[in-house]
């Protein structure tokens, strides 16, 4: 297998919304893949990664961080990739990126039923945190 991790180029765009409708099909009507890569593009771009495997675009992941606290988004690899090393080399690109400029936590939000992904982060360090997320929608 021939992998390869870059940055994402504008030309990523229809695989990368391809790639998301199909590892979050119940993903909330309002994330909407082609309006969340715009959004990011406009805020730290060069934290928002693509793995390509043989020139087919497998994988995606996105850092941020806001001067307090990282954040670990999008981590998403095709179902027939997956548990070939491509999720956790898109978690520690972004983590080095992050850790580069003084991040000293990153944060991640998982759905509490999704125990499979609980087990990838948990297998890379992370840990359960008691907090309750809450969230107001601006738009």
């Amino acid at each position: 297998m021939q992998m390869e991790i870059r940055a994402y180029t504008e030309s990523d765009q229809a695989d990368v919304a391809a790639l998301w409708r199909t590892v979050f099909p119940d993903s909330s009507s309002w994330n909407v893949p082609e309006e969340d890569i715009e959004r990011k593009l406009a805020v730290q771009r060069e934290y928002f990664y693509v793995s390509h495997v043989n020139g087919e675009l497998v994988g995606t992941a996105m850092g941020g961080y806001d001067g307090h606290r990282g954040w670990l988004y999008y981590v998403a690899v095709h179902p027939q990739y997956r548990r070939q090393g491509i999720g956790t080399a898109l978690v520690k690109r972004v983590e080095a990126g992050l850790a580069g400029i003084g991040c000293p936590k990153i944060n991640l939000q998982v759905r509490a039923t999704n125990a499979a992904v609980v087990d990838f982060y948990r297998t890379l360090g992370y840990e359960i945190e008691e907090r309750l997320s809450m969230g107001r929608r601006l738009k």
